[in-house]
C-alpha cells in the first residue's frame, strides 16, 4: 500500500478510501482537518513506520518514545512528511510520567482520533525455569502494563467524544506459544485478551478496537530480546524473508481509514514462507526477491 506515499509525500492527501479487495489506497482529495495519532516506542522499527505513513496519510502526530534523540529524529522526519508533531519522552513502564505526559495535551492535542499500542518487547530465549527473571518483569510491565495505561488514559476522550480507534500491536506469538517463548507469548496472549475486552467494553459506542499480529518483521527486535548481540539477531531472519516495519504500519494505516461503519477486528501478518508463529520454511539456496 504505501508503495504509492512517495518519500517527500508532495500529494495533497487528507485520507484514503477504504477498498475490500486492495491493501492499495485510493487518494481522496478531500480537505478536512487532520486527525491526531498518538504513537508509543514510536523511536524505531514498528513505531517509527507507522510515525511517517501516518504523517504521509494526512494524520498529526503525537510520539512517545525513551529516547529523546531518536524521538527527534523521527520527529523531524514526520514534520518533513508534511505532519504536525507533539513528541512527549516517557516510559510507558511509568505510570505517574504516562499521566503527566498525557494531561499536559492541550487544545488540539487533548482530543486523540487514532491510539497506536506499540511500545513492546521481548528479551531472552532461554527455558522458562531458566529465564531471567528480571527480562519477565519489563516485558509485563511494557507489553500488558504500559499498554493498560496509555488506554486507560486515553480511551474515557474517546467514549465521551464517541469516536476514535485504538489500535495494538500484538503478535503472532500471542496465539500459541513457541519454545524458548513462554513469558513473551504470555504477554502477547493479554494484549490478545485485552484488545477483545475493550473491543466488548466500547461496543456501544463508535470506538474501534483493531489487534495487528505480525509474524516475523525484521526490525531491532532481535537485537533488544538477544540483549545487542547481533549475530544472534541475525540469524532469526536468514533463510527468508522477513516482513518490514512498513509492511505492519501499512496494515495499521489500513484499519485506521476504513470507514467508520467498518471495524478491523484483527489481523495476521506472517512473511510469505512463515506458515504460524512456529513452522518457517528457510531456505538459504532461495534467490527470489519478493516485491
Amino acid at each position: 500500500m504505501s508503495r504509492c506515499l512517495r518519500n517527500d509525500c508532495r500529494q495533497d492527501i487528507s485520507t484514503y478510501s477504504f477498498s475490500p479487495f486492495s491493501f492499495t489506497p485510493k487518494i481522496k482529495h478531500k480537505l478536512m482537518e487532520r486527525k491526531i495519532a498518538l504513537i508509543t516506542g514510536a523511536t524505531s522499527g514498528i513505531g517509527e513506520a507507522c510515525a511517517r505513513k501516518f504523517a504521509c496519510g494526512g494524520y498529526d502526530l503525537i510520539l512517545t518514545g525513551r529516547n529523546i534523540e531518536k524521538l527527534k529524529a523521527v520527529e523531524a522526519a514526520a514534520r518533513g512528511l508534511g505532519a504536525d508533531v507533539q513528541p512527549l519522552v516517557f516510559d510507558v513502564r511509568d505510570r505517574d510520567a504516562a499521566t503527566t505526559a498525557v494531561n499536559s495535551l492541550t487544545g488540539k492535542w487533548a482530543e486523540v482520533d487514532v491510539l497506536i499500542n506499540n511500545a513492546g518487547l521481548a528479551l531472552g530465549l532461554e527455558k522458562e525455569y531458566e529465564g531471567d527473571m528480571d527480562d519477565w518483569e519489563t516485558m509485563i510491565d511494557t507489553n500488558i502494563k504500559g499498554l493498560l495505561t496509555m488506554t486507560r488514559l486515553i480511551v474515557p476522550g474517546m467514549v465521551e467524544r464517541n469516536r476514535g480507534h485504538v489500535i495494538n500491536i500484538g503478535s503472532v506469538a500471542g496465539d500459541a506459544a513457541y519454545a524458548g517463548g513462554n513469558v513473551y507469548c504470555a504477554t502477547k496472549a493479554a494484549v490478545k485478551a485485552v484488545t477483545d475486552g475493550l473491543r466488548i467494553d466500547v461496543a456501544h459506542t463508535a470506538v474501534r478496537v483493531t489487534n495487528v499480529k505480525p509474524g516475523l518483521v525484521e526490525t531491532n527486535f532481535s537485537v533488544v530480546r538477544f540483549h545487542g548481540d547481533n549475530g544472534r539477531a541475525g540469524n532469526v531472519y536468514k533463510g527468508i524473508q522477513p516482513l518490514t516495519g512498513d509492511d505492519i504500519a501499512d496494515v495499521a494505516l489500513y484499519a485506521a481509514n476504513a470507514p467508520e461503519h467498518v471495524q478491523v477486528a484483527e489481523v495476521l501478518v506472517l512473511a510469505t514462507h512463515q506458515a504460524n508463529g512456529t513452522v518457517i520454511d528457510r531456505n538459504p539456496d532461495r534467490v527470489e526477491h519478493l516485491s
